[in-house]
């Protein structure tokens, strides 16, 4: 892998694939959170809107380009970024980030498209509503962040998002979408130098020139102190009705800072916990032993300044209550006392091997690269991610779990 900075502050990184298919992108340092309170929703909406039509570009001829040469264009929004993304044969990895570039810097947003789109984005939260599955997860982020931008949801709400006109999707592009916020990120048949990244460049650069105009710092997202819900005692439990078949339950706490220096151990611990194997301690104790759920993970998402962790399970009303006791028991166990070495070192053989097989993913891989560029200002390799796994202590994940895992101070969301 390679970086660089332009003098806008734009952040480039490649790295070399020598297969027949490239992977590039635009990551935007936009998300949810930087939305104004009267803009909710704006930052996923912009993401629609971006293909609706540029200063050269109809949406059919967005939609074309790469589908003309087999290629897929798309992207997806988070709580801090916005991601832009293609996948193509390598030899039109030019035209794809000619694309990504226009899409980027010159989309109009024309009131007439965004009147037709909203309905599609309308659609999608209901058919969101109607999975409760996935719900779950947006309702759990609103109770541990309450009153803070990082509990809003997503996609927004329908009534806010149909009085949007253009001046306001414009106002938000104008402030957030800056060079010093993106990433430009590729995977391809790329020489790995800087004199190679700028050759690369040079058609999308001559083409908007912004993008390496100035002498700007990339943008660094200020740590924000964010307070904990006020009024709260723990273990809190909240209780929707939903009239579902099934109860849903997400049990957890706020969690570590994805560049906390405990984040990887409380990652390996959340993987002991529920992680994708079937051999993790909550399917063998929810599932295999006692059949009560069809599936139970415990899962583990990083924001710059916080982050969250939760086990989610599905069951029966009748068996809630027993499921969650087997959660705080297996909760306990990681809590109570620290990995045997056998044990530890049993895990972390598992979790490298995950790791491995995820990089084969090369879009993913390629996505990663540039949300991590994006967010922690440098990059990481596969070796240097199994190796940090490999330092890891007993007393290091045990500290980890007695931290966040503490059945005392969950926060527990029932579905019913």
């Amino acid at each position: 892998m390679k970086s660089l900075i332009l003098g806008s502050g734009l952040r480039v990184i490649v790295s070399n694939n020598a297969g027949g298919v490239a992977y590039c992108g635009i990551a935007v340092d936009s998300g949810t959170r930087d939305e104004l309170d009267g803009e909710r929703g704006m930052a996923h909406f912009t993401e629609h809107l971006s293909f609706k039509g540029t200063k050269t570009r109809t949406s059919r001829q967005i939609i074309s380009r790469m589908e003309s040469v087999g290629g897929e264009l798309n992207a997806f929004t988070g709580k801090e970024e916005t991601v832009y993304y293609c996948a193509c044969q390598s030899q039109y990895m030019g035209r794809a980030l000619d694309l990504l570039a226009n899409v980027v810097m010159q989309s109009t947003y024309p009131q007439t498209e965004m009147d037709k789109e909203v309905e599609v984005v309308v659609d999608e939260i209901e058919s969101y509503n109607d999975s409760p599955s996935e719900l779950i997860y947006d309702d759990f982020e609103a109770l541990l962040f309450k009153g803070h931008p990082l509990g809003r949801n997503i996609l927004g709400d329908a009534e806010r998002l149909r009085e949007y006109r253009t001046k306001d999707v414009r106002a938000y592009v104008s402030r957030m979408y800056t060079p010093d916020r993106m990433v430009i990120f590729c995977s391809g048949p790329v020489e790995e130098s800087d004199a190679a990244i700028i050759r690369m460049l040079h058609p999308v650069l001559a083409k908007y020139p912004e993008l390496n105009a100035g002498n700007a710092k990339p943008f660094v997202r200020p740590v924000d102190s964010i307070p904990a819900p006020s009024g709260c005692s723990y273990p809190l439990t909240v209780k929707m009705d939903k009239d579902t078949h099934q109860s849903h339950i997400m049990m957890g706490a706020r969690a570590y800072a994805r560049d906390d220096s405990r984040y990887l151990a409380l990652y390996l611990a959340s993987n002991i916990l529920g992680g994708t194997g079937l051999s993790s301690r909550l399917n063998i104790s929810l599932r295999e032993r006692t059949g009560l759920v069809y599936t139970v993970d415990s899962s583990l998402v990083s924001y710059s300044d916080t982050g969250v962790w939760a086990v989610y399970f599905g069951c029966d009303r009748q068996d809630v209550a027993r499921c969650k006791r087997l959660v705080i028991k297996e909760l306990r166990r990681l809590c109570n006392a620290p990995l045997s070495e056998r044990a530890l070192s049993a895990a972390k053989r598992q979790l490298s091997g995950q790791i491995a097989l995820a990089y084969e993913n090369a879009e993913n891989v390629a996505i990663g690269m540039g949300k991590r560029l994006l967010h922690c200002g440098r990059m990481q390799s596969r070796e240097q991610l199994i190796e940090r796994i490999g330092e890891l202590t007993a007393q290091q994940v045990w500290d980890a779990a007695r931290d966040v895992f503490n059945p005392d101070g969950l926060t527990i969301l029932e579905y019913n």
